[in-house]
């Protein structure tokens, strides 16, 4: 007789350890406390996004991930662009760093433009001043409101994923999870749940190293005759944000100009990417503040700052600005990539993954459930 499993939320992490455990033969339900996932998973660039991965370990659990994605949104009929990433170099010191990293990144395909190149890997950079830049074909886009509506339906269609919506899950007592006067038993129980950990198991998660962070983002309108920007596109501050970049020798040179010239910004986390969706808008982002409670009420200046930045290093037909919102995710303050624990017999939490959610879950949870999961205590290029 299969094995039966209970997966609580349907957010990123949820469905890829539901994916995981049904394609070993397990009876997998997953249950969400909302009528569809609506936390970070859908709240964010839709970048599948091995670049900012360190080597190693954590680079190739993304391609893994990448290689599921693949699948997934193959069978779920859903859009994505293997399109790689460019970043813009406009200083001397950036460039260094960009040409330092594709030096050492053999295993990556990663190359140096000049920049005639890099305007015709995309008609949406700025030229003025540019430089070079770095560019990488291992990035993938998704549209994340798409991917994550659609993903369950695939999962129920074709490994059959039993889902129960609206149904928060308040209390477990091995094998039983409970809702209300409503129980389902388990001979697993996944806990999921994202930035809600303080509701399952809170002593927990109140005596680990884990934080939430907030992020804001803006989304332009979908541009005019179907224009398209080719890669996702970076300015030099995401080179100190990600720590796949930290190979470059030079980078903490960058940090302490960026720090001086850029200390507002730094402030408030802000580094500025942007990717285009199928529909031809473009989501534009983002800042990073931490603590466990925050202001409800988005910042106008931040958006203001972020959209200045992206003005430095890409011009698009429309900049019209449509959306607005924030995210809020679980990120780990002592430089570990994710958390992983087993709070009783029969029962796994995988939480933590900070803001490489949709990078690295289909890779980890795979793992998780496999069985061949280690876990890195702290991340090398963490500081």
């Amino acid at each position: 007789m299969a094995k039966s499993a209970v997966v609580i939320g349907a957010g990123i992490v949820g469905l890829a350890t539901a994916r995981a455990l049904a394609t070993r033969g397990y009876q997998v339900t997953v249950i969400e406390r909302s009528s569809k996932a609506i936390g970070a998973s859908i709240r964010n660039f839709g970048m599948i996004w091995p670049i900012g991965q360190p080597e190693g370990k954590l680079y190739e659990r993304a391609l893994h991930a990448k290689s599921i994605w693949k699948e997934v949104l193959a069978g779920a009929k859903c859009w994505s662009y293997e399109g790689g990433s460019l970043h813009m170099a406009y200083q001397n010191d950036e460039f260094e760093v960009m040409q330092q990293f594709a030096g050492v990144s053999a295993h990556r395909p990663v190359r140096i433009l000049n920049a005639i190149e890099t305007l015709e890997k995309s008609p949406a950079v700025n030229g003025s001043g540019l430089l070079g830049s770095l560019y990488s074909a291992d990035e993938m886009i998704v549209d994340p409101r798409e991917a994550i509506a659609a993903i369950p339906g695939y999962l129920e269609t074709v490994l059959g994923v039993a889902f129960i919506w609206n149904t928060a899950i308040s209390q477990i007592a091995y094998p039983n999870v409970s809702s209300g006067s409503k129980s389902w038993s388990a001979d697993e129980i996944y806990v999921c749940s994202g930035q809600d950990f303080e509701t399952l198991y809170p002593e927990q998660f109140s005596a680990a190293p884990l934080t939430k962070c907030k992020l804001q983002m803006l989304r332009l309108e979908a541009q005019p005759d179907n224009w398209k920007i080719g890669p996702a596109l970076c300015g030099g501050l995401s080179l100190i944000h990600y720590h796949g970049f930290k190979a470059a020798a030079s980078l903490p040179g960058l940090k302490a100009r960026y720090e001086r010239e850029y200390s507002e910004y730094l402030k408030w986390g802000i580094h500025v990417m942007a990717s285009q969706n199928g529909l031809g808008e473009i989501t534009v982002g983002d800042s990073h503040e931490y603590a466990l409670t925050f202001d409800p009420f988005d910042r106008e200046f931040i958006n203001t700052m972020i959209l200045d930045y992206l003005a430095t290093f890409a011009r698009f037909k429309s900049p019209k600005v449509f959306q607005t919102w924030h995210g809020i995710y679980p990120k780990m303050t002592n430089g570990a990539t994710e958390i992983v624990l087993k709070p009783e017999s029969g029962v796994t939490i995988i939480n933590g993954l900070g803001g490489n959610g949709m990078t690295l879950s289909f890779g980890l949870c795979d793992e998780v459930v496999a069985g061949t999961y280690n876990p890195i205590l702290k991340d090398p290029a963490y500081s």
